[in-house]
């Protein structure tokens, strides 16, 4: 029997479209009170995205065996096409009739300025799925999603013993105190970029090294700075891997926690689970969207034997 990593978070579809100018040329300082402008945009295209999707694509690609849990709208057929495409198991994902697809629309100037409308959709219903409703899961990540989905699901996998990875990521600024120190409890192992430790820590007014107390590890990434993995009472420096181009870090820390699933899922030490998430980091980095590299085993093992020597494998 198969034993599957169940990751819970959003799905989105992101439409990014490029304005060929300068937003400040159209843009009045002394107007903004009465703001109406319209930007004809030279380039559009539409990106799968959310962090569930990200994550099981690259957990996937290297081998992994992820199944999700996460909500779609009634214009979501083509994300769950794409997962059966992608050999996916998507046993979690259900449709939320009469809403849609949580969706970005993203405008970038020349500057790479952004306008960004971000519309959640089916994402705030994802507390209508329940862990138990997935059979045949180890392990499982807890991502940004809908506020009471993560919650729900944190506390969920809590009470059924499965281990469970918390990656608060944008939703974090949704939580109070209490509510995140309460995740913490519930949570296995937490992982967050250099700014959401900070905040995570004002929030709860714990100091890295008290959360690292809590769960089995506290993995902070710190982009091209590589990453620190607080595990056992020991402390790991993680490098970063140089990317062979610096084109698009959309998805990076999702292609980064998929390294890190991975590694736990196999019982691999921290340092050599570590290094396997700053070559997926690496390789996402390079490619526009975050579900546009490529990910596969001989890749990524070659990647990593010549960054940090020895077999992956």
């Amino acid at each position: 029997m198969s034993l599957r990593t169940l990751v819970c978070g959003s799905l989105a579809f992101d439409t990014i479209m490029v304005f060929p100018d300068r937003f400040s040329r159209h843009i009045l300082a002394d107007q903004t009170h009465m703001l109406s402008v319209s930007f004809m945009v030279s380039e559009m295209r539409r990106e799968f995205g959310g962090c569930a999707g990200n994550i099981a694509y690259n957990l996937r690609g290297i081998g992994g065996d992820p199944v999700v849990m996460a909500t779609l709208g009634q214009d979501g057929d083509a994300y769950s096409a794409r997962f059966a495409e992608l050999g996916i198991a998507h046993d979690g994902v259900r449709t939320i009739d009469e809403t849609y697809t949580a969706q970005a629309f993203i405008i970038t100037d020349l500057d790479d300025n952004q306008i960004t409308a971000f519309h959640p959709g089916a994402m705030n219903h994802s507390h209508v799925s329940r862990v138990s409703d997935v059979s045949d899961v180890a392990l499982g990540i807890v991502a940004p999603d809908g506020k009471q989905g993560m919650r729900d699901h944190l506390a969920q996998f809590s009470a059924a013993g499965i281990p469970v990875l918390f990656d608060p990521g944008q939703g974090l600024p949704m939580f109070d105190s209490g509510e995140l120190t309460e995740m913490i409890e519930h949570a296995t192992y937490v992982a967050v970029n250099d700014y959401e430790g900070k905040l995570l820590t004002e929030r709860t007014g714990l100091s890295v090294a008290a959360i690292a107390e809590r769960v089995d590890a506290l993995v902070v990434t710190q982009g091209a700075w590589g990453s620190t993995i607080y595990a056992e009472g020991r402390t790991h420096n993680i490098p970063a891997v140089r990317p062979a181009a610096e084109v698009d870090p959309t998805g990076c820390g999702d292609a980064y926690r998929a390294g890190l699933l991975y590694g736990i899922a196999q019982g691999w030490d921290w340092e050599r689970t570590g290094r396997l998430a700053s070559v997926l980091g690496s390789v996402k980095i390079a490619s526009r969207g975050a579900q546009n590299h490529d990910v596969n085993r001989e890749t990524i093992a070659a990647l990593y034997s010549n960054a940090f020597g020895g077999n992956l494998w």
